[in-house]
């Protein structure tokens, strides 16, 4: 059995080592001059490959498709993942949020770990082999790279990754050679990345907002309502629960999506109105712009003034209850227009891909081109940050891998 695995990154590494593991005779074929090349910045550097979560709290996650991904997760899960690495030498520590990492906080020690799984397994390892061309003829695939090299193989899996960080050998490639063995690809966009908006956020620039809700609204109907931290930039919004709505948004038509954040989402309209009238009766013979110090940082009380619609040279002792409510509306509905979405290039990963109807969930083969295996993010699966994409990468991996070997 002769399996060619198209792509380096965690789903290929690990494809091709769970069908050599398996018995089968397997090339992997990279197209840069090393293996895992995005690892190597995933994570800031360090790599959080998984998380150490429950089975049922991880498909919580998985914003696209989930249900595809019983299959592959339930025969290499995160543990499963964890006593990989472990096994071959790179210990491991878990973090906040289940999120783990290298006990080094190297990503390279991840990538010298697949390779010495690699290595021990005998797989073949073609580096500088962009493929740029696939066909299949009754029983073979012939693949060919920009380099002149050829193989012929019984099995095909590409795990050749989605189009973010391009700079790192994502392109869009897979999605190439999936079409040209009858494959539909759903448009792909970026996924995990920052959120440009209409409105001008440069006086917030910097601004980091903890404990604050945002909520996505989608022809005036609420889709998402995620608490934690997000940070202004330049020209728009960004942190991790901005990057997990961009996730959530984006295959909507954006013009019809607006952003609400929820400055004090621990307070209902009546604890918050108590808590103003509080520091109003304490700041009661100043003016409203030096009354608000303890209720918000600093930089964001100009735009809280200008969108309550109160003077700011208004003293707050005569502020009326109407007032008062236009402040409230502004601290708990912040409205926020979407420009776009960031591009690909800072996207965190591709969301769209080869459809998941085209495969079979249970063994990752095509269901329109037998041979032909798929892997990781060329698939139209993601998820949130906290390693599980990873985790998703590696788990279809070696599902790929072991059915490509069992295939014939």
């Amino acid at each position: 059995m002769k399996i060619t695995v198209i792509g380096g990154g965690p789903a290929g590494m690990m494809a091709a080592i769970a069908a050599a593991q398996a018995g089968a005779d397997v090339s992997l074929l990279e197209k840069n001059s090393k293996l895992g090349k995005k690892l190597y910045i995933t994570g800031k550097g360090r790599c959080n490959l998984t998380n150490d979560i429950s089975h049922q709290e991880f498909f919580k996650n998985v914003v696209s498709n989930p249900k595809f991904l019983y299959s592959a997760l339930s025969r290499f899960t995160p543990q499963d993942a964890i006593d990989f690495f472990e096994r071959y030498g790179c210990p491991l520590k878990v973090e906040r949020g289940g999120r783990v990492f290298p006990l080094s906080d190297r990503s390279s020690d991840i990538i010298k770990t697949f390779e010495k799984a690699l290595d021990k397994f005998g797989v073949d390892v073609h580096y500088d082999c962009d493929v740029v061309d696939i066909f299949k003829s009754i029983d073979k695939f012939e693949v060919s790279c920009g380099n002149g090299y050829k193989i012929i193989s019984d099995c095909v899996i590409i795990a050749c990754g989605g189009m973010s960080y391009s700079s790192t050998g994502s392109a869009g490639d897979g999605y190439v050679l999936a079409k040209k063995l009858g494959h539909t690809i759903i448009e792909p966009r970026p996924g995990l990345v920052s959120i440009i908006v209409k409105e001008d956020v440069t006086a917030l620039q910097g601004l980091s907002l903890k404990n604050v809700t945002l909520s996505a609204e989608y022809n005036s109907k609420v889709i998402c309502g995620l608490f934690g931290e997000m940070l202004f930039t330049d020209s728009g919004i960004s942190g991790p629960i901005v990057l997990s709505v961009s996730s959530i948004i984006n295959r909507l038509p954006l013009d019809k999506v607006k952003l609400y954040i929820d400055l004090k989402p621990a307070l209902d309209q009546n604890k918050l109105d108590e808590r103003i009238l509080r520091d109003f009766a304490k700041y009661q013979n100043k003016l409203f712009k030096n009354a608000l110090d303890d209720l918000l940082p600093k930089s964001l009380i100009p735009e809280i003034i200008k969108r309550s619609g109160v003077n700011e040279n208004q003293r707050v002792n005569v502020i009326t209850r109407a007032q008062r409510q236009n402040l409230l509306n502004a601290l708990k509905r912040f409205e926020l227009n979407i420009k776009k979405l960031d591009g690909f290039e800072r996207a965190i990963i591709t969301s769209g891909g080869v459809n998941t109807k085209e495969i079979n969930p249970s063994t990752l083969e095509s269901k329109i081109t037998k041979g032909l295996f798929f892997a990781g993010e060329v698939i139209d699966v993601d998820a949130y940050t906290g390693g599980y994409n990873i985790q998703i990468a590696i788990s279809t991996g070696y599902l790929s891998g072991i059915s490509a070997a069992n295939a014939l």
